[in-house]
């Protein structure tokens, strides 16, 4: 998959200015990033986290690996270059939501720190909270739950490029939150609210 750079475009400021969103949706945009093997636990955490979020009258919206391949990125395999695109167009679709002062929840493998670190970078630059967050569950554990047989899959050949079996999966070096994959995702996402409320990304 081969992208190109847009030429003459210029980006077009609003009149809201992200001071105002905030101020009306009691937080600041952020995006949450969930990175973990594939079974860890990463989507359950996520749709958790947004259910006790949006319960809190906060707003936020999952933006789920899966889900994203069913539309946006139902382009793109699951070689190298392609899993590169296919993180790159979400960070920018997270980018957006958390300028448009919503909390964007992305759960995906991303496996490489580069593609992760080019996905904050992007926050980075725009002065947008970007918050990781490592559900690390061990392989074994992972392949014992392997709920959509994906593990069983791969190791009988029929998955190519599958991380954690034919394909490496490069753990975050220093997430903002590191998760035990054996915690239930009550706890998790509780641990993940703490977090936000310190950092004043959401308010009371």
């Amino acid at each position: 998959m081969t992208q190109g750079k847009s030429s003459n475009v210029v980006w077009q400021q609003g009149r809201v200015r992200r001071e105002q969103r905030a101020a009306i949706f009691n937080q600041r945009g952020a995006t949450l990033w969930i990175t973990g093997l594939s079974g860890a636990g990463k989507s359950t955490l996520a749709f958790q986290l947004e259910h006790l979020l949006v319960e809190q009258r906060y707003k936020a919206y999952v933006l789920d690996g899966d889900n994203m391949r069913h539309g946006l990125n139902n382009n793109l395999g699951f070689g190298t270059e392609d899993r590169t695109e296919n993180i790159r167009r979400v960070g920018e679709v997270a980018k957006l939501f958390a300028d448009a002062g919503l909390i964007a929840i992305a759960s995906f493998i991303s496996p490489f720190r580069n593609d992760r670190a080019t996905v904050r970078k992007l926050h980075d630059d725009a002065g947008l909270p970007f918050v990781e967050i490592f559900v690390d569950t061990p392989l074994a554990e992972c392949e014992r739950r392997d709920p959509k047989q994906l593990y069983a899959k791969a190791r009988r050949g029929e998955i190519a490029d599958f991380t954690g079996i034919s394909s490496p999966y490069e753990a975050p070096q220093t997430p903002e939150i590191h998760v035990a994959g054996t915690t239930s995702p009550e706890q998790s996402a509780a641990q993940v609210l703490v977090y936000l409320r310190e950092r004043g990304i959401i308010r009371v």
